[in-house]
């Protein structure tokens, strides 16, 4: 059955390298909300490490954001005596990206480029299950991959699955 009473996902968080820097790319370029603003929180006890699994003597720095009608994104900058290690690629465990439905997958693609955002290859529409959906990769400023995506028509697969996506040029399913 699943996890009991489990409606969705509330939120995303992750990790940037500098959270100002990161705070201002998605409110003034991707167009989030701050909700709200915590730390620096240090703990003298080991409570960073039974509740993060983090060295004890980190100090953390929060954000949180609402983008749109996604889950919120819960942002995170560490000041740690740890290693850090770089940014990981989609290959290396723990890989991710952060994808950002769009009504207008054109214009949101020139906006990325007149911002000076690095856009990673050409868009590319997807074939088979995800028919009718456009996606490109692009960068942060810290180099997080993020992608754009638009299937205003709906993709393939919705058409037989048991449950359907919410989309917003059908809002009555």
């Amino acid at each position: 059955m699943g996890l009991p009473g489990m409606r969705g996902t509330e939120h995303i968080g992750f990790t940037v390298p500098d959270i100002e820097q990161a705070e201002r790319f998605f409110v003034d370029i991707i167009g989030c909300t701050l909700v709200y603003s915590l730390g620096p929180y240090a703990y003298e006890d080991d409570w960073m490490v039974k509740q993060l699994g983090v060295h004890p003597r980190t100090v953390m720095h929060v954000r949180f954001l609402r983008c749109g009608f996604g889950p919120n994104f819960e942002i995170f900058e560490f000041e740690t005596p740890d290693t850090q290690l770089p940014q990981p690629k989609n290959t290396d465990i723990g890989g991710h990206h952060l994808a950002f439905y769009v009504d207008d997958f054109d214009e949101a693609l020139v906006y990325l480029r007149e911002k000076g955002l690095t856009i990673m290859g050409d868009p590319v529409s997807s074939k088979n299950a995800s028919e009718g959906q456009r996606w490109i990769y692009f960068l942060s400023p810290w180099g997080m991959q993020l992608e754009l995506v638009s299937y205003p028509k709906g993709k393939a697969y919705e058409k037989e699955a048991p449950v359907k996506l919410w989309h917003p040029s059908r809002p009555g399913e």
